[in-house]
């Protein structure tokens, strides 16, 4: 009968340092794409933000769902969101002062822009929010400032939601709605 040293696994430390290096390398990425995301993912959607003043204004408020209670207090689902913003106009752009997400108790969990950009005709771009990332709760929602230098079509905004539990898969979407002021 022989005899079987058991072995200790061996660590790599050059994988290790592989490792560490590639995680840096992703969270400098991440950080680089927070900062500067919808400039650089969404380039080809952009235009230079035209230099005469804005005329026309509006905001839209889009509910939606970082996590659905699928029973009261005993099961929860977590749901990724993509917002999207349309520019539904053919001849102008669109300009995006703010894109804003707030939680359910109102507080703002993330302010997307740091500066205004302006979306070519028909263009879009879009805000990712990853199922993991819980902080907007069951009420969560995105506010949209936009303006533009004429007469110009309404945007389209909405967003996607995408999660699941164990084998079950849900999508559903939510649309965007003008904020108007009423009762005057």
């Amino acid at each position: 009968m022989s005899r079987r040293r058991a072995r200790k696994p061996a660590i790599c430390h050059i994988g290790t340092a592989v490792l560490a290096l590639l995680l840096g390398v992703v969270a400098h990425s991440l950080q680089a794409q927070a900062a500067d995301g919808i400039s650089t993912t969404f380039a080809g959607s952009l235009t230079p933000v035209p230099a005469e003043a804005a005329s026309i204004t509006g905001a839209i408020y889009v509910p939606v769902y970082s996590s659905v209670a699928m029973t009261p207090g005993r099961i929860q689902a977590d749901f990724s969101v993509t917002l999207s913003i349309h520019n539904a106009s053919g001849q102008r752009p669109l300009i995006i002062r703010r894109i804003d997400y707030y939680d359910t108790a109102g507080a703002l969990v993330e302010a997307h822009l740091r500066e205004p950009v302006a979306l070519k005709p028909f263009a879009t771009i879009e805000i990712f929010v990853p199922t993991k990332d819980t902080r907007g709760g069951t009420g969560a929602n995105f506010v949209v400032d936009w303006a533009a230098t004429g007469e110009i079509a309404e945007p389209v905004v909405e967003a996607l939601m995408v999660g699941g539990i164990g084998a079950g898969h849900y999508a559903f979407i939510s649309q965007g709605r003008p904020i108007r002021l009423t009762g005057r």
